[in-house]
């Protein structure tokens, strides 16, 4: 059985901003759980028995390598995709980086790293949940 497919999955999504604002996201590389080649914030699927907040910080350090703490939560949001015949709900947090630079930990996942303006974001084929996503983040 596989979240996301067999039963609705339970994701995460860090919403991490520079000095200049900008926010960081990620390109979903070929081997991505969906929406390859779509950009997105960084995050991934909470386990079972963890906290959606120590799930965050777990994706984050095993996608770019960093440590972060979590601000804030600001809320959720569904992730169908009738297409890939899979249904997700995500909650994503305000996050900031305590130490490290972001890097491609799995590149079969994540294809591009970026920080970005809201304005930039409108130039980028931004996944269903990066939609949703900026709904509640701006």
């Amino acid at each position: 059985m596989k979240p996301g497919k067999d039963f609705i999955g339970l994701g995460c999504g860090a919403v991490i901003k520079n000095s200049e604002g900008k926010i960081l996201l990620m390109r979903r590389g070929p081997k991505s759980k969906n929406e390859a080649g779509t950009w997105t914030i960084p995050g991934g699927g909470v386990e079972f028995g963890e906290a959606m907040a120590q799930a965050v910080v777990r994706e984050i350090k095993e996608e770019l390598g960093v440590e972060i703490k979590v601000l804030r939560q600001y809320g959720c949001a569904d992730h169908i995709m009738p297409s890939e015949g899979q249904h997700w709900v995500s909650t994503i947090f305000e996050c900031e980086i305590m130490s490290g630079e972001p890097k491609i930990l799995e590149p079969e996942k994540c294809s591009q790293i970026g920080w970005y303006s809201f304005a930039e974001m409108a130039n980028l084929p931004l996944g269903v949940i990066m939609k949703e996503n900026l709904k509640l983040i701006r």
